[in-house]
């Protein structure tokens, strides 16, 4: 019988390793999976590389593990945002690699990790910094620049709903990166609010279907990462 459901959050991350590259869902504070990220600071696996829109705010989630210092390199849009002090001192004293990504093109890049992608061109960072080093071509009079895909060893999202096999239904804009995340790592460990029978899900709702899945964790009241941060002011 297929059963994802992990009996606890310590056992669903126990086995990602140091060096590990890891997807991390979220968008802002929209679906980011608090629960499993402080789960992997406690763990305390390190030399990480992450992949994200954000870089975390306060010392909450993503920036709890740069506060720990377990992250040696990050691949994210917004690495700022209100109270990202975390990763703005890492990265001012040299002791983190950042690599930004705009954010269409990261989604891209997941993306065709996911669909067996070998690599594709846009035309987004021409002409910029971010467009150095990489390969240049020009289509019908415009220029573009290779982008290759990335992949993971491990994803950790967030979502509203699973079965015991692993299809997920998400929280409206809780969804973001998570599908093709799920797509592109080899090992897939989702956080969700409740658990249902099989059947209880809407086919036609289910956005990330379990073959792309590998462990599912309970969690009926998740951290919220804004509260965290509120309380880290108060």
């Amino acid at each position: 019988m297929m059963n994802k459901i992990t009996n606890s959050i310590e056992a669903a991350i126990a086995d990602i390793h140091d060096g590990a590259v890891i997807h991390v869902g979220g968008f802002g504070m929209a679906g980011s999976p608090i629960d499993l990220l402080h789960a992997l600071a406690d763990q305390g696996a390190k030399d990480l590389t992450i992949v994200s829109n954000n870089a975390g705010v306060g010392r909450v989630g993503i920036a709890k593990l740069l506060y720990n210092g377990q992250v040696r390199k990050i691949l994210c849009s917004f690495p700022r945002q209100a109270n990202s002090t975390v990763i703005d001192d890492l990265h001012r004293e040299g002791k983190i690699e950042l690599e930004l990504v705009p954010q269409g093109t990261l989604a891209e890049r997941i993306r065709a990790a996911g669909a067996g992608v070998g690599g594709f061109y846009t035309p987004t960072s021409v002409g910029t910094p971010l467009a150095e080093g990489k390969e240049h071509r020009t289509f019908d009079g415009k220029e573009y620049v290779l982008e290759l895909p990335i992949h993971a060893d491990f994803a950790l999202v967030k979502a509203e709903r699973a079965d015991r096999w692993g299809n997920l239904v998400y929280h409206k804009a809780q969804r973001n990166f998570g599908p093709p995340m799920c797509m592109a790592a080899k090992t897939t460990i989702v956080q969700v609010r409740k658990v249902v029978d099989l059947g209880d899900l809407d086919p036609e709702a289910i956005a990330t279907p379990s073959i792309f899945v590998d462990r599912v964790i309970e969690v009926p009241n998740p951290l919220s990462e804004r509260e965290l941060v509120d309380q880290e002011g108060a």
